[in-house]
This record gives C-alpha cells, structure tokens and sequence, in this order.
C-alpha cells in the first residue's frame, strides 16, 4: 500500500513530466516554424537594384548578348500587379542583338526545399505581335548558377517546372496572371533554387519574336509551416476522467 503522501508526490512527479513534455513539443514545433519562416521570401521588386544582397543573380546567357539584363518595371509599357507603378523586373528583346536567340536568367535566392513547397509569381507581356516565352527551372545543386556553355544549355537546371508560351504563339498572358508552382520528387531537404529564364529564339530588336515580360510579387512558402503541439492527458486514478492535461 501506498501512503497518501506517496501517492501525492507520484502524481506531481508525472504530472511535471507531462507539462515538460507538452513544453518539449510546443518548443520544437516553434523551432520549426521560426526555421520555415526563416526560409520563407516575398518579394514586391520595389528596387530591382537591391536584389543581389537578397541573394539574386542576374546571368545574360543570349546570343550575341544584348545591351540590357532584368531592369526595373517600366510604367509606361504597362504599370506593376500591386504597389508602386515600377515595382516589378522586367526583360525585353534587347537582351540580345539583331536577331538572335535571348537567353536571359533571373536566379532565385538558394533554399533548403522539400517536397510541398510552394512559389507564386505573376507575369504579363505587352502584346502577342512579338512573342514571349518564359521557363522556370530548378537546380538542385546548391547555390550553383552554372547554365552551361552556349545560349541553349541549362547546365544544373536540368528539372524544367514550367514553360510559358513554348511554341512562342499568342499563349504569353497579356494581363497580369498568377503561377504556382508546388515542389515534388525530391528525396528529402534539397539545397537549390528556382530560376527564371526569358529564352526567346528569333528574338532582338531584328527578330520576329520578343518584346516585353514583367515578373512582380514573388513568394515562397515553405512546406514546414508550424505544427500544433500533442496535448498531454494524466488519467492518474484510472476513472476515465483527466487528472491533467
């Protein structure tokens, strides 16, 4: 037989490993979510020039290479998806010279990504007289921005999520219009990133193709969002009904 005062302290004794316990899981599911909010991106591209210290890359991979790179949104070609009227990156058919084949890349900032993730963006042209394309595609090698060697390599984004526009019709949205794109077929946490590529054959100030795209409002949310913790439930006397919780 137990004495009252060994049953009490049996009970606080388990009850306090509970609490610690619920305390334990509340506290690694807030080391999750920080940890996924930590990797989380919006960006409005309100000042295109301070990408680089966010972690973008900028690569002009044309042939022959144009006089012009991802720029500030231009207003008076058409104004931005949300906030101030040049608050997007553009790109257009002086990435290359006379006729030739634009291959122009916006690289995302390198993430850890798991299966689940989730980006949006939005995009428009200006016109379907001159044809657009853009792809987005996905290295899994780090913080790589190799593409390769010439204008049609990809070099480490070998995995293509998305191809707007491929056989450069009137498919190119000339409103502004919302993609999403949802990560899949990784084997576990991936160090990569997403790139945008403007990849435009036949295109230049010459060409009969390419004239204007625009990107605004980029997010990326990642899959580890925050967990609800375990409630713990002390039924120390065996009734059915909780002692704890």
């Amino acid at each position: 037989m137990f004495s009252v005062s060994e049953l009490f302290s049996s009970w606080r004794t388990v009850a306090r490993s509970s609490a610690l316990a619920a305390a334990f899981v509340a506290a690694v599911s807030l080391v999750g979510a920080n940890s996924a909010n930590a990797q989380a991106i919006t960006e409005d591209f309100a000042d295109v020039t301070a990408l680089p210290a966010a972690g973008w890359v900028q690569t002009n991979h044309s042939n022959p290479v144009g006089t012009t790179v991802w720029f500030q949104g231009n207003s008076t070609v058409f104004p931005s998806q949300a906030g101030a009227a040049t608050a997007y990156v553009g790109a257009n058919f002086n990435s290359t010279g006379g006729a030739g084949t634009i291959s122009n890349w916006l690289f995302v900032p390198t993430r850890t990504l798991n299966n689940g993730d989730v980006f949006t963006f939005w995009t428009r042209s200006v016109s379907t007289t001159f044809p657009d394309r853009m792809q987005v595609r996905l290295s899994t090698n780090g913080s790589s921005t190799n593409i390769g060697t010439t204008e049609n390599d990809v070099g480490d984004f070998t995995n293509l999520l998305l191809d707007i526009n491929p056989t450069l019709t009137d498919q190119y949205p000339i409103v502004w219009t919302q993609y999403t794109i949802t990560i899949s077929g990784l084997a576990g946490p991936t160090s990569g990133r997403l790139a945008f590529r403007y990849f435009v054959v036949d295109g230049g100030p010459s060409g009969n193709n390419s004239n204007y795209i625009g990107i605004d409002t980029f997010t990326y949310t990642p899959s580890g969002g925050p967990v609800a913790p375990t409630q713990h439930v002390l039924d120390y006397n065996g009734d059915g009904k909780t002692d704890y919780a």
